[in-house]
Formats: C-alpha cells, sequence, structure tokens
C-alpha cells in the first residue's frame, strides 16, 4: 500500500505532466485510444481516452505494476458545439490550463474554480483520494459548453 500524501503528490505531478502539459503520447494499450504516461520510480500514472469532442477514459496508476487507484471520466461538449472544432479546442485549451492547477487537497482534476477572459471552470467534488465522486463544467459568458463527470479512487484487492 501507499501513504495517501505521497500518491496525491505522484498524482499532481502526473497530471501535470501529461494532459494538462500537453504530454507525449505513448503506444496504447487499447486500440482507438489516445493514451500518456508518467512514471517516478515504482509509480507509473497512465491516462487512457478516447474521442474528442465527447472523450470517455481512465486513469490507473500503478505501483510496481500492481493497479492501486484509478479514476474514470465521461463528457464533453455541450450539443451546441459537437461540430465546432475551433470553439471545443478553444475550450479544452482552458480545461488544461484549469487542469495544471490540481492541488494534492483535491488531486482529481482542476481548482474549484479558475476564469480564464470569458470562461470559466467550476469543479465540485465529493469524497477524499481514496472514494471520490466530481463534475467539472465550463462556461462561456454564463453559458455551459462543457461537463464532465469523475469518479474513483484506491483500489483494494484481496
Amino acid at each position: 500500500m501507499i501513504n495517501l500524501e505521497t500518491l496525491a503528490g505522484f498524482l499532481v505531478r502526473a497530471k501535470v505532466q501529461t494532459y494538462a502539459g500537453d504530454g507525449a503520447e505513448v503506444t496504447p494499450q487499447r486500440p482507438g485510444f489516445y493514451e500518456l504516461e508518467y512514471k517516478e520510480g515504482d509509480l507509473e500514472y497512465r491516462d487512457s481516452y478516447t474521442g474528442f469532442f465527447r472523450a470517455p477514459g481512465q486513469e490507473i496508476v500503478r505501483l510496481k505494476g500492481i493497479p492501486i487507484w484509478a479514476m474514470s471520466y465521461n463528457g464533453g461538449m455541450a450539443d451546441k458545439y459537437l461540430k465546432d472544432l475551433a470553439f471545443s479546442s478553444e475550450t479544452f485549451a482552458v480545461l488544461k490550463k484549469a487542469l495544471k492547477l490540481v492541488n494534492k487537497e483535491r488531486p482529481f482534476r482542476g481548482p474549484e474554480s479558475f476564469v480564464d477572459g470569458d470562461f470559466e471552470y467550476i469543479d465540485e467534488t465529493e469524497g477524499d483520494i481514496s472514494l471520490f465522486n466530481g463534475s467539472e463544467k465550463i462556461l462561456y459568458k454564463g453559458e455551459e459548453v462543457f461537463r464532465q463527470h469523475y469518479f474513483g479512487g484506491i483500489i483494494l484487492n484481496k
């Protein structure tokens, strides 16, 4: 088992270096998915997702190859913007800025709130690193343009 504070610190570093930090993709373990990876000693983080406008995915942390923590997420752009590549790309750029602000107290997604010009990111979470669920959304001039739900926690084996 891993100390939860150690895990939280690792998650923060991993998330900033992968999707939020435009990290390099690695060969996917699942065909049709995009995958990003971060390693530190015996710890390995992998973010695996598919799609663009709507992009379900999963994050896994392994300790010495054994899965110890996971988070699943699903959601994306509001119906109105499903074909708007430019606006969606701008929205995802704001999402990445928010995700770079992840912290050890809430190592799931971004901060509770973040404003970038006309965009506002809002995240609500219940629970802690061991068992949690939440929802994040992005507003543009007060209109919800993106929403994603997530849940996860510690993996306990026999």
